[in-house]
């Protein structure tokens, strides 16, 4: 079975699907990766032992790129004769679903992963929304990585029922376990906290993800700030790259993440688990998720959450019992979460302990990956 799976950033392949391309791999199926070019795109080559191909693709709207790229993607997609096409990325998602039909691939998936125009108006939202809805009618089947992101697509009119699917209990790929291994949790922790000069009796905060204002950044440093009135003794620490040009924070956030000694903003790195493992506490205030698999990961390091409830994160949080959720854009909440959290080890514990729980039971990668790949020989069978 020849298979091609298509993102629009090789970012979210490396952090997202790598575990499961190399699972692909060894159940026998002809795979091949199409992305935007980059040392990204030619590391998960030469790791996975995947061939890939490069394609630029732009996040944002380009008309005069986007139609050279759809025509690449056709035309690659025609010459290889693939049995099955699978986007991610909603860029990647319109484009895939538009060569695909072009050249007749039998089966033809996409994986909704969030929805960026939620938090976006006039014309944007409304080709955002749209993109979605074409993807969702010319593809032959699609899947949404979280339950509510399931049902929060079929209410806005936008996938029927029938044609989009939750595969187990959600998330892309699950956790990839070995990474997540609890028996070396104080070794990774002792390394990153003496890396950053943080005290090892200190207590750390530690958000993953794009750093973004509709990742909640704002509200996240406006908490701590009222946090820090009350504890002195606490870190912050920042995992991801910044995104100055699709949505740039505010320049006082940039001031206050550059100058406060508290606060250890890392960029972008291949082994969140480390840091995650170096924290006490996962914070994601986010405006908009489609599952938060951060979420779990955190979990398999015994991180309690504290989150904001929104689509896809009412998925991954059980609230009450792996973590807190407060509203969206409440800095009052979040501060109110944040406290109960820090101020009660026995909380935090037993959260934790909850959270590691179900990413290990629901959440297994592995697991995970062997349901995509029953799916594909399942839908193959039928085209």
């Amino acid at each position: 079975m020849r298979l091609c799976r298509i993102a629009a950033v090789p970012v979210h392949i490396t952090m997202l699907l790598r575990q499961q391309l190399r699972d692909i791999v060894h159940a026998g199926l002809d795979l091949t990766v199409v992305s935007s070019p980059g040392p990204i795109l030619d590391e998960i080559s030469s790791s996975i032992g995947v061939r890939c191909c490069s394609i630029p693709i732009m996040r944002a709207p380009h008309p005069i790129q986007d139609l050279l790229s759809l025509v690449r993607i056709a035309r690659f997609l025609q010459m290889e004769q693939f049995d099955i096409v699978h986007s991610s990325t909603p860029k990647a998602g319109l484009l895939a679903a538009l060569a695909g039909l072009m050249v007749g691939v039998p089966v033809r998936l996409h994986t909704f992963t969030g929805q960026p125009w939620i938090e976006q108006a006039g014309f944007v939202r409304w080709a955002g929304r749209e993109s979605d809805r074409l993807v969702a009618r010319l593809d032959t089947h699609t899947y949404a990585d979280s339950a509510s992101q399931r049902q929060f697509l079929i209410a806005e009119g936008l996938v029927k029922a029938e044609k989009i699917s939750v595969l187990g209990a959600g998330s892309i790929s699950g956790v990839e376990l070995q990474k997540f291994d609890l028996s070396a949790k104080p070794a990774k922790r002792h390394k990153i906290r003496k890396r950053l000069g943080i005290p090892d009796g200190s207590l750390v905060v530690v958000f993953v993800g794009r750093v973004t204002k509709d990742k909640g950044i704002v509200e996240l440093l406006a908490s701590m700030r009222e946090i820090w009135s009350q504890y002195q003794d606490i870190h912050l620490l920042l995992v991801g790259q910044f995104e100055p040009e699709r949505d740039p924070l505010p320049p006082e956030a940039l001031d206050e993440i550059r100058s406060n000694s508290r606060i250890h903003s890392v960029g972008f790195v291949y082994d969140p688990e480390d840091f995650v493992a170096a924290a006490d506490i996962f914070c994601l205030p986010s405006y908009r998720e489609g599952f938060g698999r951060v979420v779990i990961e955190a979990g398999a390091m015994e991180l309690p959450t504290l989150a904001t409830r929104v689509t896809g994160l009412v998925d991954s949080v059980v609230d009450g019992e792996t973590g807190i959720l407060v509203p969206p854009k409440d800095v009052p909440s979040l501060v109110e979460g944040l406290l109960a959290l820090i101020t009660s080890p026995e909380l935090r514990k037993r959260m934790g302990s909850a959270a590691s729980f179900r990413s290990r039971t629901f959440f297994d990668g592995s697991i995970v990956n062997k349901m995509v790949i029953d799916e594909y020989y399942r839908l193959a069978a039928r085209a």
